[in-house]
């Protein structure tokens, strides 16, 4: 039987630089040395498909997770996030040093606004997502995965000892029925943590690996702590990679439909919450930034503007170079993109040049 109940997925890099599997490997063998702890070992999580192996086995565990990956962790976070793998971000003390009043700061802008993750709460369980680029000593991984199973341990045991008050008060005839069933539907009592799947995908070992060959991919990623589904998204996109669920919800939905390299639709967002995980620059990538500064100055958060060159317009300049290259004709900064940040929501955006554009498109259905 497995060791324990906390799982920790070690994502590979996409790269076959030495030195990252070296950390990848020392991590690996020093983590499984810890009791209570399960290892598995998976491809880079950015790049794999939705309902492949890795998701899988992963959807399978219903337990707290670490996740290491050569990614910033609320990028991580969110692409596990939109495969299904779903909870809530756990406290890390292994990460990138940020500002922590901006951190805070930004969070506070974000919650004036109705956030998607209000009308749709994730699990009460805990994913901590640490990015591999923090450090490079293979026992500070060691300490941050030993620290977390310690904290998951003392809450076991609070919610034991809750437990085993609420079957004091029980009646002697309801706990016969209990620790006996006497029907298929019953499923017992269970502690936040337990993970079903643990014994069928690890069976007698700690460690699993998981062999996938994806192609490297170029997609958004939607950060729903933060997005209010202003759809600015869907409007300022022309390649169909934005669509919306039977809720009405954003969604990225034809994630592939993305151009390689095109962050553009990221610089348009009113609440920086589209992640390009691969993206060189870090606001953009998934580090932590201030939601102020976005709003204030695009030009400083993210760099890429020339000089004398705005946010709004690279990235108009960045979808007609996508157009072009799909052998379609570029429309440049005439769609009102500057005005449309500024509405608060998509219903009270009145029809300009852009919705008429996609009008056009639709009915040529292309």
């Amino acid at each position: 039987m497995p060791k324990g109940n906390l799982t920790v997925v070690i994502s590979a890099g996409q790269s076959r630089n030495p030195q990252k599997r070296e950390l990848e490997e020392a991590v690996a063998a020093l983590t499984e040395k810890i009791s209570g702890v399960n290892v598995l070992r998976v491809p880079h999580l950015y790049d794999l498909a939705k309902d492949g192996q890795t998701y899988a086995a992963l959807h399978s565990l219903s337990g707290d997770l670490v996740v290491l990956a050569w990614l910033y962790d609320r990028a991580a976070h969110w692409i596990l996030d939109r495969n299904g793998v779903r909870g809530q971000v756990g406290e890390v003390q292994l990460r990138h040093e940020t500002d922590e009043e901006e951190e805070e700061q930004a969070a506070q802008e974000v919650t004036e606004d109705e956030r998607v993750i209000d009308s749709q709460p994730r699990p009460d369980r805990l994913i901590y997502c640490i990015d591999f680029r923090v450090s490079n000593t293979p026992e500070d991984y060691q300490a941050e995965v030993q620290r977390i199973l310690d904290s998951s341990t003392e809450d076991d045991g609070d919610l034991l000892q809750a437990d085993e008050l609420n079957r004091s008060l029980l009646t002697l005839e309801q706990l016969e029925r209990f620790e006996n069933p006497t029907n298929d539907t019953f499923v017992g009592s269970q502690t936040t943590g337990d993970s079903s799947g643990l014994s069928t995908l690890f069976g007698t070992s700690s460690v699993v690996s998981i062999d996938e060959h994806p192609s490297r991919r170029w997609y958004p990623v939607i950060d729903f702590s933060r997005c209010t589904n202003c759809m600015e998204c869907i409007d300022f996109c022309l390649f169909g990679v934005y669509g919306v669920d039977s809720l009405e919800t954003i969604v990225v939905e034809q994630a592939d439909n993305c151009r390689k390299g095109c962050p553009a639709c990221s610089r348009v967002c009113p609440q920086n919450a589209i992640i390009f995980p691969q993206h060189k620059t870090p606001a953009i990538a998934g580090a932590p930034v201030d939601s102020g500064g976005l709003k204030i100055d695009l030009s400083k958060l993210f760099g890429a503007p020339e000089e004398n060159e705005d946010a709004l317009e690279v990235a108009a300049r960045e979808r007609d170079e996508q157009l072009i290259l799909a052998g379609r004709e570029a429309v440049g900064n005439s769609t009102g993109i500057g005005e449309r940040l500024a509405k608060s929501s998509r219903e009270d955006a009145k029809p300009d040049d852009l919705d008429n554009l996609i009008d056009q498109l639709d009915s040529l259905d292309l």
